[in-house]
């Protein structure tokens, strides 16, 4: 006897749970239990909650907890056909956008790259020290042949950090200027920071094929996007109100007001939203190698498929010096407007 039984028998449903016949379900061990006579008796304390599955065990005819797994499911494989022709032709350039960037960062000499980068540090951060790290730290990846995939990691960091940017800045700009917006957007972004990074990819497995750099590339922006979305409207709202009225004062327009006063005095935060973007970029490329993304994930990757201590180190340090690198960049970047603005 199951533990619901009362409840079908209560409300005079016994009829449609007999007459439902047998579910599809395997049979739980309770219920060859059941059927062998040797069923333990259940305490009070043992009362299982009415779930879908517990009430299943009292009527056959009431729907099993995977029936709604599989609702799901055949409800999305039911209109990914129709997603995908829709989506494929609209993220498409970012497959072109990652093909071009890996070509480029991996036909670029070394003596080329190498030096290149540290130029871009050095006019970033005004850092011998960082300069001198950023040539050191590439030239031994490089030495222990490592290079091109530290390229091919860098290649992806920029691509989809620069979209991250070019699309969460308007859209933090749009927030910080509309409550309304705000409070659309603020539980798709809590969604967005709080699904574990492996879920991102279930469905986009579905929607795209696996050779298609797009696959991974929307799975980091989507993972990344939401610091530099966030700071930048909180940097925004965070403007002395006085300011403002000082703007009006001068009869700014909207328009002068946002680019002439807004967002130079929200620049730290959305300089701060940036770095911490990079750094999700990064650490979201590890995640997405299980779908095909080059780089330094992927010998992370064989590391742990391999069990090949010595290449999961080396590969995971590789990282860790790329994400030290782009840290201290943005962070030198940031210290230099947060000092230009108390000039």
């Amino acid at each position: 006897m199951a533990t619901y039984d009362w409840v079908f028998d209560t409300l005079g449903l016994r009829g449609w749970c007999d007459g439902a016949g047998e579910g599809g379900a395997p049979m739980s061990m309770g219920d060859l239990l059941s059927q062998t006579g040797s069923q333990p008796e259940r305490s009070v304390w043992q009362t299982p909650f009415p779930s879908m599955d517990a009430l299943n065990d009292a009527c056959t005819a009431f729907p099993q907890s995977r029936e709604v797994t599989q609702g799901l499911e055949e409800a999305f494989l039911g209109v990914k056909d129709t997603l995908s022709y829709v989506l494929d032709p609209i993220t498409q350039p970012l497959s072109w956008t990652l093909r071009w960037a890996l070509e480029i960062f991996q036909a670029t000499p070394w003596f080329v790259m190498i030096p290149l980068l540290a130029v871009v540090i050095f006019a970033v951060s005004r850092s011998v020290g960082l300069l001198a790290f950023v040539v050191g730290s590439l030239s031994a990846l490089a030495f222990i042949d490592y290079y091109d995939y530290a390229m091919q990691t860098l290649a992806v960091i920029a691509v989809c950090a620069a979209i991250c940017v070019a699309i969460g800045v308007p859209i933090g700009i749009a927030m910080s200027r509309s409550d309304r917006l705000q409070k659309v957007m603020i539980p798709v972004l809590d969604m967005l920071q709080t699904l574990p990074p492996f879920v991102y990819l279930i469905p986009l497995i579905f929607l795209f094929s696996v050779t298609e750099p797009k696959l991974y590339g929307i799975a980091i922006i989507l993972y990344a996007i939401v610091p530099v979305v966030r700071l930048t409207n909180l940097g925004i709202r965070l403007v002395d109100p006085e300011v403002i009225e000082a703007a009006d004062a001068f009869g700014m327009t909207d328009r002068q007001k946002l680019f002439g006063v807004q967002i130079p005095l929200a620049l730290p935060n959305i300089m701060a939203g940036v770095n911490q973007t990079i750094m999700m970029s990064l650490a979201m490329v590890v995640i997405a190698s299980l779908v095909s993304a080059p780089g330094l994930g992927v010998l992370v990757l064989r590391g742990i498929r391999n069990l090949e201590l010595g290449v999961g180190l080396v590969s995971g340090l590789g990282i860790v010096i790329l994400a030290v690198i782009l840290d201290r960049s943005t962070k030198a970047a940031l210290a230099r407007v947060n000092a230009a603005q108390k000039n």
